[in-house]
């Protein structure tokens, strides 16, 4: 009994040694970061690759202002160098496509007290009817300051109401050249018809170069692959997967479908636990003609890494800590 029992400790402390090894292991792999001096610069035909890395306003800089508001817009326009503006889609009752990150106004918005109910849903609503909302009204900055709470200036306001895709495509590409990240929140059919919508507008104005469509659920980028091949779109989450495997093999054959990476950096949560900040990961993937984007970065340390190794394009909610 006593020789089991000897036996058995040994099993239970060598499966210790060997869990604390990977997990050492895993903790130089999540925090290690690349020499610069091991980035490659390819030629390549992939427009959002670039030497000098770009800064994106993620959802219109909600660090700093409320997100996805026209206010928010004009901000970043007066006050920072913004290349890309990045913001979510939903579609409204009337197929309206509308700015707006979650899946409910409840967060962002004075709906309960305007609709009498909570859980609203954009998609079930009119566009005239989401006008009546405050976009700004729970806004709160690094403070713990409300400063669009109580707010009475009719002008500003205006600015803090709900967005509609038309109207900040022609805000923006009234005062410049910029490119835009997209992702449709919408999934199943209402995803689909929004696709149809976004399509339609961005072949109006002739973005389709000027436009990367992100998209977390899986049913969207099929659909638009296979119905509108001529929108760029970024990898979904198994896509991701796919590109590590290659990389890490070195597969030779890889030939993905999307023209974007947009990858999370030191987000243990939606990561996974992999630092996809390394050197090798951009080489590979400039190598075969994808860009790489990282979010959400609002640390200045990480932008300035981020930027070293040669990422293409940085998002964050605070594009006024940029430091380069």
């Amino acid at each position: 009994m006593k020789k089991i029992c000897k036996i058995l400790l040994k099993v239970f402390f060598s499966l210790v040694v060997l869990i604390l090894i990977v997990f050492l292991l895993w903790i130089l792999q999540y925090f290690h970061k690349s020499n610069p001096k091991n980035r490659i610069i390819y030629e390549t035909t992939n427009t959002d690759i670039y030497q000098d890395t770009r800064i994106s306003a993620h959802r219109s800089g909600a660090g700093v202002y409320p997100e996805e508001t026209m206010l928010a817009f004009e901000a970043c326009l007066n006050n920072f160098n913004v290349d890309y503006f990045e913001f979510d889609l939903h579609i409204t009752k009337d197929d309206v496509l509308i700015l707006l990150h979650d899946a409910t106004l409840d967060r962002t918005s004075n709906c309960e007290e305007v609709f009498g109910e909570t859980n609203v849903y954009p998609e079930t609503k009119t566009f005239a009817e989401l006008q009546k909302l405050n976009m700004g009204i729970k806004f709160v900055d690094d403070n713990g300051n409300t400063p669009y709470k109580d707010i009475q200036d009719e002008e500003i306001l205006s600015k803090l109401k709900i967005v509609s895709l038309d109207q900040v495509l022609d805000f923006l590409t009234s005062k410049g050249s910029f490119k835009y990240l997209i992702e449709i929140k919408n999934k199943g059919e209402l995803g689909k018809r929004a696709a149809d919508l976004l399509y339609e507008v961005l072949k109006q104005r002739q973005l389709f170069d000027d436009v990367i469509l992100g998209c977390f659920n899986k049913d969207v980028p099929k659909y638009v692959d296979m119905k509108y091949p001529e929108i760029k779109r970024g990898a979904n989450t198994d896509e991701v997967i796919d590109f590590v495997i290659a990389c890490l093999v070195n597969d030779k054959d890889f030939n993905p479908q999307y023209t974007v990476l947009q990858l999370p950096y030191h987000n243990l949560v939606f990561s996974r636990g992999v630092n996809f900040g390394l050197v090798s990961f951009i080489n590979y993937a400039h190598k075969n003609n994808l860009a790489v984007q990282y979010w959400t970065i609002n640390n200045s340390k990480d932008m300035q890494y981020l930027k070293s190794v040669g990422a293409d394009c940085i998002m964050t909610d605070y594009p006024n800590i940029v430091p380069f």
